[in-house]
């Protein structure tokens, strides 16, 4: 069967357009409990990742977020200036920088405890559907890496 790029380039026949609407939904639903923190989602994932492994670079931190460092640098800026990580050059090379979570930030996970549990009541998807959601998203990610 020939190409028919009429028929390809249908918005119901594009896989980027349902991850993208999904992720958007999804996303919005973390903004009741991050606004009131005065957290942006980005910022949010930031802590996810610090929380677990303080003090990494910022490039592991780029690596873990799938994100580059000239997104992620402006947001640690401010997230400094509000006083919730610190940003220090490495002393065996002065082109790594570190980043560490100050006291409030760590304090700050006291605060945004709850929030995992709040978002995935509000997503309406049985379990196992959201764990092969889940799998099939990291598949594809994955997948891209190799690229």
């Amino acid at each position: 069967m020939p190409y028919n790029y009429r028929e390809a380039m249908k918005l119901s026949n594009q896989l980027c357009f349902p991850l993208y609407a999904a992720s958007r939904s999804v996303v919005s639903l973390y903004t009741p409990w991050l606004k009131p923190l005065g957290l942006t989602y980005t910022q949010y994932i930031v802590f996810l990742v610090l929380w677990e492994k303080d003090g990494i670079t910022v490039g592991e931190l780029c690596d873990r977020l799938m994100l580059d460092s000239g997104t992620l640098s402006p947001l640690l800026k401010k997230m400094e200036q509000a006083g919730y990580v610190e940003r220090k050059r490495s002393e065996e090379d002065d082109r790594v920088v570190l980043i560490s979570l100050t006291d409030e930030g760590r304090a700050l996970q006291e605060r945004a405890k709850d929030i995992p549990r709040e978002v995935s009541c509000c997503i309406d998807l049985p379990p196992e559907k959201g764990h092969m959601l889940y799998s099939l998203l990291y598949e594809l990610l994955n997948a891209q890496k190799k690229e």
